[in-house]
C-alpha cells in the first residue's frame, strides 16, 4: 500500500491530545513573514527579494491564484499513489528541493541539514553551485538520497569541468544547468543593505575547494581570501554562452542535462534539439527579470512545444499543496520548490525543512484526493479554470 502523505495532519491532531502543537505554522505562506522578524534584514532580503519591484515574483502568485481547481465527486481516491517517474528515477511525490545557494547565511547547518531532510522523506535535493558546503560534504550528509546537481556554468572550463566530475563521483545523478543568470538582476532589497555574501566568501566553498579553481590562484585561499573571492567574481557566469556551447556539457556529463529557466517554446525546441533531457520552466523565482512572464502562464506553451521529446518540471511562485495540483494539471511532471524550505531551514534547520515538506505533500495528497484524483497522472487543464482578472 503507497503511503499516504496526507497521515501527517492526524499526527499533528494526535500529538494535539498531549498538548503539542507545529512549531511552524501549517499555512507555509506565513513563513516568510515569520523569517523577516527572526532573521537579519540581509539574509532574509536574500532570499524572499526578487528583481526590481518584485513584481515577476507577484505575477508568479497572481498566476498559479488565477487557476482554480474544478473537483469531482464520487471518485475512488481511497488508495492514493502519488509516486512519479521522473529523468528516469522513481520517485514518491512529483516534487523536489530546488537549488537556493549560499544556506548557511539563514542557519549554521545549512546545505547538509536541507539535505538530510530531503533524504528523509525521498525528496530529491537539488544542490547549487553556489552552496556554503562543498558538494562531496553534502553528499555524506544524505548518505543514499537521490540528488541532483545545479550548475551555475563558468567562464573557466576546467572549473566546469571540475565541478561535474566531482558531482558525479559524489553521487549526483541529474545534471540542472541554470541559464538565466548570466548577470546578477538588479535586486534592490540586496542593494539597499549593500548585501552580496559572495563578496564575504560566503556561498563559494564549491569554488574554493575546487583543484581547476584553486590551480588560477597565487596563493592559497586562506592566504589571500580577497584575491580568491575576485576569481570567483571573474568566472562566476558568462553572458557570452549560446546554445552550441551545450555540447560541452554533453561531452562532460553522462547522465540527465536538464536546462533550468526555459519560459518560450521555441527555446523548449532548441533545448530539445541540442539532446538534453530536460528544462525546468522557471524565471527564479522572479529574481532575475523585472516585468518578465509569470512561470505559470509560460508552462502551457513550453509543454505543448517539449511533446514527448523532453522533461518538463516546474517552479517560480509554489507554496502550497494546489499549487503543485496546478501546475501538474498545466502539464509538468514534477515541481521544484525553493523559498519555503529556506524559511523552514531559517526558522528550525532541519526540523523545519521536513516541515516543509511533510505539509506540503500532505495538503497535495489531501487536495489531490479531494478534487476527485488518486493518482498525479490523471490531472489534466480539464481540472482546472481560470478566474477572470
Amino acid at each position: 500500500m503507497a503511503k499516504h502523505w496526507a497521515d501527517f495532519q492526524y499526527e499533528i491532531y494526535l500529538n494535539g491530545i498531549t498538548g503539542a502543537v507545529p512549531r511552524l505554522p501549517t499555512d507555509l505562506t506565513r513563513l516568510e513573514e515569520l523569517a523577516e522578524h527572526r532573521l537579519g534584514p540581509g539574509p532574509v532580503g536574500y532570499v524572499a527579494g526578487s528583481a526590481g519591484s518584485g513584481s515577476t515574483a507577484a505575477a508568479n502568485r497572481a498566476a498559479l491564484d488565477r487557476r482554480r481547481i474544478v473537483p469531482r465527486m464520487l471518485r475512488d481516491v481511497h488508495e492514493r499513489d502519488l509516486s512519479v517517474e521522473v529523468l528516469g528515477r522513481r520517485l514518491p511525490a512529483p516534487m523536489a528541493l530546488a537549488p537556493v545557494g549560499v544556506l548557511s547565511i539563514l542557519h549554521p547547518d545549512a546545505e547538509p541539514a536541507a539535505a538530510r531532510a530531503a533524504a528523509a522523506h525521498g525528496v530529491p535535493y537539488i544542490l547549487s553551485s553556489a552552496s556554503s558546503t562543498p558538494m562531496e560534504q553534502v553528499a555524506e550528509a544524505m548518505g543514499d538520497g537521490e540528488r541532483w546537481f545545479q550548475l551555475y556554468w563558468a567562464k573557466d572550463r576546467e572549473v566546469t569541468r571540475s565541478f561535474l566530475q566531482r558531482a558525479k563521483a559524489a553521487g549526483f545523478t541529474a545534471l540542472f544547468v541554470t541559464l538565466d543568470t548570466p548577470l546578477l538582476a538588479w535586486r534592490p532589497r540586496d542593494l539597499d543593505q549593500a548585501y552580496l555574501p559572495f563578496l564575504h566568501g560566503v556561498g563559494t566553498a564549491n569554488y574554493f575547494s575546487d583543484p581547476a579553481f584553486r590551480a588560477g590562484l597565487a596563493r592559497p585561499v586562506h592566504e589571500d581570501p580577497n584575491a580568491a573571492v575576485m576569481h570567483f567574481v571573474g568566472m562566476f557566469a558568462d553572458p557570452a554562452k549560446t546554445w552550441p556551447d551545450l555540447a560541452f556539457l554533453r561531452d562532460n556529463w553522462d547522465g540527465p542535462i536538464v536546462l533550468k529557466g526555459i519560459l518560450h517554446p521555441d527555446d523548449a525546441l532548441r533545448a530539445a534539439d541540442a539532446g538534453v533531457d530536460g528544462v525546468v520552466v522557471s524565471n527564479h523565482g522572479g529574481r532575475q527579470v523585472a516585468g518578465s512572464v509569470a512561470a505559470a502562464d509560460a508552462l502551457p506553451r513550453v509543454v505543448e512545444a517539449a511533446g514527448d521529446r523532453l522533461t518538463v518540471l516546474f517552479d517560480s511562485g509554489v507554496r502550497t499543496g494546489d499549487d503543485i495540483v496546478k501546475a501538474l494539471a498545466l502539464g509538468a511532471e514534477s515541481v521544484l520548490v525553493g523559498r519555503p524550505y529556506a524559511y523552514g531551514l531559517g526558522l528550525d534547520g532541519q526540523a523545519g525543512v521536513e516541515h516543509v515538506i511533510r505539509c506540503l505533500l500532505a495538503e497535495f495528497d489531501l487536495t489531490l484526493a479531494l478534487s476527485g484524483h488518486a493518482r498525479p497522472g490523471t490531472l489534466t487543464a480539464d481540472d482546472l479554470t481560470t478566474a477572470s482578472a
